[in-house]
């Protein structure tokens, strides 16, 4: 997988391995800057396509190949 840049991750689409409630597209609706500008990015805010249930999770968690892949699959 190529690395992921925490600035580039606004609207990326990502897919469930394991869907849960019929949760299984999302899209990064939101990157959540820290509080400091020098501090780096560590949460995302996550949507559910089907419900439209977001989550807010940190973004290195998207890197974990067998609970997320990049695209809608």
């Amino acid at each position: 997988m190529n690395p992921l840049n925490p600035k580039k991750l606004l609207l990326t689409k990502w897919t469930a391995v394991k869907p849960v409630a019929k949760q299984k597209h999302f899209l990064v609706s939101r990157v959540i800057q820290p509080d400091l500008p020098t501090d780096p990015i560590e949460l995302v805010e996550i949507e559910a396509v089907f419900s439209k249930a977001t989550q807010i999770m940190p973004w290195r968690a998207l890197q974990d190949e067998g609970v997320w892949k990049q695209g809608w699959v």
